[in-house]
């Protein structure tokens, strides 16, 4: 297990800086995700800290190891970091024990250490198989196990399951989660899949335009996010207007109680839409709503509404089959607190 640690990265192709003092640690055995919508500098990361890229400037350390930066470049075979791309990139007239063992010396792939990363990866006994005879998923869960085949430094995952269909990708991405814990892997996930990045990842990495924005574990990147920037881009959000005073927001949804934070006057506040409550009848907390729209998605559903100030906010509910019809008017209310941000 090795911890990675980045201090005022930079990289810049021409006059565009895909990373612009990237202060970030990778602690040694855990799965830290790297989120950001497309162009943030996600991939240029990954890419640095394989060493396909040099610095422009600041360092990156591995296990207190320099390997880039300061007139240093470790050329990418020797920082021991191993990358699993998209597309898995089996070789594909090698057998799948071949292709698992061919970082390998030669007692190592006479050794146990093939099987034994198949496992890991629930492929026991496939080793004869050829790529070609197995899924997509089944490629991709080779590609992580020739990954960890020589206990590498650090495994970069650049967007492993995008091409995955959604409910393959979902048991495949927490499959290979536990792989890595099991292997005691340090793990670096580029995604921009945002309940991905909150499901399996120990630490949650937000990028905006190169720099990071928020880094922090998934229940506080969600709850508690730096700006509501960050609160949109992770997750349904309801932003709000406000004005606070002694605690509590005024807002088009009524008085909500704001947490932890001295702000004041004009806001903006956060509501998730599980906060937003859907009632039967009026009560001195409610306001009025119209039923616009119903999302349905299965486990839950997010249902659009208009307030009578024409507000437009989202809830989320988990029985569809009881939701207003679209046109209906309802009492709405809000459960718990709001993060508030000054305007």
């Amino acid at each position: 297990m090795s911890q990675v640690v980045l201090t005022g990265v930079v990289k810049r192709y021409g006059r565009v800086t895909a990373l612009d003092g990237v202060d970030l640690t990778v602690p040694a055995g855990e799965l830290t995700a790297v989120l950001g919508p497309s162009g943030c500098g996600k991939t240029t990361l990954l890419r640095c800290l394989a060493g396909f890229e040099r610095l422009d400037a600041g360092e990156i350390t591995l296990d207190g190891r320099p390997v880039a930066g300061g007139g240093r470049h470790l050329p990418a075979h020797r920082r021991r970091i191993a990358v699993v791309p998209q597309e898995g990139a089996l070789f594909p007239h090698l057998s799948v024990a071949a292709n698992i063992g061919y970082g390998l010396d030669r007692a190592a792939r006479r050794g146990a250490r093939v099987e034994e990363v198949l496992t890991l990866v629930g492929l026991a006994g496939y080793g004869d198989r050829m790529p070609h005879q197995l899924s997509g998923g089944q490629q991709q869960r080779v590609a992580v196990a020739r990954a960890l085949a020589p206990r590498p430094s650090l495994v970069l995952l650049d967007e492993p399951f995008s091409a995955l269909d959604a409910g393959l990708r979902a048991g495949l991405r927490q499959d290979i989660r536990e792989a890595l814990r099991a292997d005691g892997a340090t793990g670096v996930l580029v995604t921009h899949d945002q309940g991905e990045a909150l499901s399996v990842a120990d630490r949650v990495v937000v990028l905006r335009s190169g720099q990071v924005v928020q880094a922090d574990t998934p229940t506080a990147v969600y709850r508690s996010p730096a700006d509501p920037w960050v609160a949109g881009f992770v997750g349904d959000a309801v932003l709000l207007d406000a004005v606070v005073e002694s605690g509590q927001a005024r807002t088009a949804l009524g008085p909500i109680p704001v947490a932890g934070t001295a702000a004041s006057g004009r806001v903006t506040v956060l509501v998730r839409p599980e906060q937003v409550r859907i009632v039967p009848s009026a009560r001195p907390d409610t306001v009025s709503a119209t039923v616009l729209r119903h999302d349905f998605h299965g486990h839950d559903a997010l249902v659009g509404l208009r307030l009578t100030d024409g507000t437009r906010i989202t809830a989320r509910i988990l029985d569809d089959a009881t939701a207003a019809p679209v046109g209906t008017d309802v009492m709405v209310r809000v459960d718990g607190t709001a993060r508030a941000w000054p305007a």
